[in-house]
């Protein structure tokens, strides 16, 4: 009888763990839930650890399974950070599954990419490009390593590496508002407003800051997508708030204008977000980079 632990076994304890049942655990490690059992029954023969509280219902651990978990993870961890002593050696790829909004995709997420290829020559990188929320959800459920949103969520078992900030103004199409005259913010509730919906983060933040200043908008049109955004303010339907740097060009060629409003509109903090449960070099590394590439100062794809 083999009573040897592997790391096949601990990586089904992790994920059985983080995902809370037998089934999530053998669809993440894409095998049945036959098998996710016999490895937990073969741990706990090789340790001698009853790892889960049968007296309960669900994946619950014992004492001593929470123990053994911790264990688990910092094993697992050293054979990441042993991966990655191979990658930086070209030795074989891996992959970094990024998640980014269309701001960084439209700014910065080239220069990013141009450093993690001359740092790890065979990394693997498959971006994916969506809302601050899905983005976020899809790091919680592990299908992305590291997002790069607005600081909109703070959770404890979450890193958030600060970034960079976006100074964003109120624009509409030419002609549209007088640009000349300082509105108060109660007064520019009152105009159609265009702004980003709960899909996205700075959405997120700028209702919050609304709120906080008391102001109730009375007529808006929502777009969680800025590029959608832009358009719907480039056709004349309403006041948008816009990255200033980003959108400049819009401004000099006359197609935007910048309202003057009384009470300037707060930065939008952007962060690297990733999961400290598991702590990764690799990722560790690739939140650092993102702080030396984050600059929303430049025009669109500059």
């Amino acid at each position: 009888m083999n009573t040897q632990i592997t790391l096949k076994q601990l990586e089904t304890l992790f994920w059985i763990a983080r995902l809370g049942t037998f089934e999530r655990a053998a669809s993440r490690l894409a095998t049945s839930q036959s098998a996710v059992s016999k490895r937990i029954q073969e741990l706990e023969r090789a340790s001698s650890i009853e790892i889960f509280d049968r007296s309960q219902r669900g994946a619950r651990l014992s004492a001593k399974g929470e123990e053994l978990l911790a264990i688990a993870e910092k094993m697992l961890n050293l054979h990441d950070q042993i991966a990655d002593v191979r990658l930086s050696d070209g030795g074989r790829p891996r992959l970094l599954r990024l998640g980014v909004t269309e701001l960084t995709a439209m700014t910065w997420l080239s220069r990013l990419v141009a450093r993690l290829r001359l740092r790890y020559p065979t990394l693997k990188i498959t971006p994916t490009v969506d809302m601050s929320r899905t983005l976020f959800t899809a790091l919680e459920d592990d299908n992305l390593d590291l997002i790069i949103v607005p600081a909109a969520f703070r959770m404890p078992e979450y890193v958030s590496l600060a970034l960079a900030e976006v100074e964003n103004v109120w624009m509409a199409k030419t002609g549209l508002i007088d640009p000349a005259e300082v509105r108060s913010l109660h007064d520019l509730s009152r105009t159609p407003l265009l702004m980003q919906g709960t899909k996205s983060g700075s959405g997120i933040l700028l209702n919050k800051w609304l709120h906080t200043q008391g102001v109730t908008v009375t007529e808006a049109l929502t777009s969680d997508s800025m590029t959608a955004l832009l358009g719907l303010v480039v056709a004349g339907l309403g006041v948008g708030y816009l990255p200033e740097a980003c959108f400049r060009s819009f401004v000099d060629a006359g197609q935007l204008e910048v309202i003057r409003i009384e009470e300037s509109l707060p930065p939008v903090p952007y962060v690297a977000m990733y999961r400290e449960d598991r702590p990764h070099s690799l990722i560790q590394e690739v939140a650092q980079i993102s702080s030396e590439c984050a600059d929303f100062s430049q025009g669109l794809l500059s």
